[in-house]
């Protein structure tokens, strides 16, 4: 890469690399885009040394300074080194650049590795989409030799993902019972909505006595649901088990029940045994009745 003060007056500081190479560069421009460069050149001799990297990586480093960009290559090169020294300079946009583009390159060899940098250098996002990538496939990641050094050298890091696995795990657990829950209400509200329709309306099956019934019945809205529940009802009606004791029958009792105690029109409702409260008093239920309810 060519010297990025090629096109700049001539440069009043240089920026010393591990391996001794010297980078001419400019103070007034590194002290705008960087406050911890900023103090730096204030009590130097006019030169800056940054160590612990790659000398590409510190020449990858000034190019962003300059023109605030960073090529895919550099990216792919040294990116965790990018994100170190902008952390420890405090160059806001290209730790951001180098959070998107380690995230959109975090594997199951690399994740371990680019987890304990995001969490040596405050990156809150980049930690959780390793963490969550760790969690994902975990099976092939600790088969890994990241993982391994991690477990020899770093067992607090390892406890905190082993408990964010674990509250991920019941995060998971608790969304799916929602899910479940919700299905489940969604089916008994229809369920509800068809078992008063039928006896108020009727369906292609069963209806009322006192509905005129055309020869030609089209499928309501919630025909899957009303389906299943025509064929309940006709199951109860015609069941032979002592006492209507049955699975079926059982169910069909719980239909009612639950009708009965949501029902606002218990007057005028049409749905069997509706005036009856089931759940809440049996005193109106014929001795035998109150058997079948239990």
């Amino acid at each position: 890469m060519d010297s990025p003060t090629l096109l700049f007056p001539q440069p009043d500081l240089y920026l010393q690399t591990r391996a001794g190479n010297r980078i001419p560069a400019h103070a007034t421009i590194l002290a705008s885009v960087s406050p911890v460069l900023q103090n730096v050149i204030k009590s130097s001799n006019r030169i800056v040394k940054i160590h612990g990297v790659p000398d590409a990586a510190v020449t990858a480093f000034v190019a962003f300074l300059y023109y605030a960009r960073c090529t895919e290559e550099d990216m792919h090169k040294y990116g965790m080194h990018l994100l170190v020294l902008s952390h420890v300079y405090m160059v806001k946009h290209l730790k951001q650049r180098c959070i998107k583009g380690l995230s959109d390159r975090v594997s199951t060899e690399n994740v371990v590795d680019v987890l304990q940098l995001a969490r040596l250098c405050d990156a809150p996002d980049l930690y959780l989409k390793c963490a969550r990538h760790l969690t994902n496939r975990f099976k092939a990641v600790k088969e890994t030799e990241g993982w391994r050094f991690l477990q020899n050298h770093d067992p607090c890091l390892e406890l905190e993902i082993l408990r964010f696995m674990e509250e991920h795990e019941k995060r998971k657990r608790k969304a799916r019972k929602r899910r479940e829950d919700g299905r489940l209400y969604t089916e008994l509200s229809e369920a509800m909505v068809c078992l008063e329709h039928i006896c108020t309306e009727g369906c292609t099956e069963v209806w009322p006595f006192d509905v005129e019934v055309r020869r030609e019945r089209e499928p309501c809205s919630m025909f899957g649901t009303c389906q299943g529940m025509q064929n309940l009802i006709r199951h109860f009606a015609t069941c032979e088990s002592v006492k209507r004791r049955c699975l079926r029958c059982k169910r069909m009792w719980q239909i009612f029940r639950l009708h009965s105690s949501i029902c606002l029109r218990q007057d005028t409702c049409k749905v069997p045994l509706c005036r009856i409260r089931l759940m809440d008093s049996k005193c109106y239920l014929k001795p035998g009745d109150r058997e079948i309810c239990k």
